[in-house]
């Protein structure tokens, strides 16, 4: 029987309570490890300090890569808020597995779902146009996003903001389905041929869960590095 998230309705609107509870849970996690990690910094950093600096760093670097020097300060903080939401996002479903007698499921990767990963990706691309706009001012910000070099290509350059949008929420859904997905099929495997595909099944779960942890990090660095890629042709003058 197919697994079906915890629906519920108000008025006209229907929600699904499990993505819901999964992105607060989310956010509660991402923000309690910052709160931990940041209590009593030093100048000499150790331990959880140390963790919290080196992520701090290493999207600090990814933005230093798509960014001219002056703009990185500005925006290695939403950098950061990404990566680490999407990275705790993409990794939380591989921690357990809630299912009730009805088949609901009660615990998966909020970016398992198409919804969360485009509304993601939609946020994004909108802020970057509204981050072009303050930055270069409105006239500014049409000649240099959508008639640079040339005004002809304008359809082409509304075109791409769509674009933008179904293949970054969609790349990153694919994936932490896709994962999710197999992981079931693994756990199926063990209730329909009983213990005798526990010697299969145990090896597959572990290497793929492993396998999950590697591509769910890698997501969220493609994600913001795209994100930060977005923004520099927004906030910088085309040439």
């Amino acid at each position: 029987m197919e697994e079906r998230s915890l629906l519920f309705q108000i008025g006209p609107v229907w929600f699904d309570g499990t993505v819901i509870l999964m992105t607060l849970l989310t956010c509660i996690i991402v923000f309690s490890i910052v709160f931990v990690c940041t209590r009593n910094l030093q100048m000499k950093p150790k331990g959880k300090q140390n963790f919290i600096e080196y992520v701090i760093d290493f999207v600090r670097g990814i933005a230093s890569d798509q960014l001219s020097k002056n703009e990185v300060n500005n925006y290695h903080f939403l950098a950061f808020t990404l990566f680490f939401f999407i990275l705790i996002a993409n990794e939380i479903g591989l921690v357990t597995k809630i299912v009730t007698n009805h088949e609901v499921s009660l615990w998966k990767s909020p970016t398992a779902d198409p919804i969360v990963t485009l509304s993601l990706a939609f946020m994004v691309i909108v802020l970057t146009n509204f981050l072009g706009v303050k930055k270069l001012g409105l006239k500014g910000y049409i000649k240099n996003s959508f008639l640079t070099p040339v005004s002809i290509i304008l359809p082409i350059k509304l075109l791409e903001e769509f674009t933008n949008v179904i293949s970054l929420g969609l790349r990153l859904y694919g994936n932490i389905f896709a994962g999710e997905v197999l992981l079931s099929l693994i756990v199926s495997m063990v209730n329909n041929l009983g213990w005798i595909a526990l010697p299969l099944a145990i090896p597959l779960e572990m290497t793929w869960i492993g396998f999950s942890l590697f591509i769910g990090g890698i997501q969220a660095y493609v994600f913001v590095t795209l994100t930060m890629v977005f923004l520099s042709h927004k906030i910088e003058m085309e040439h």
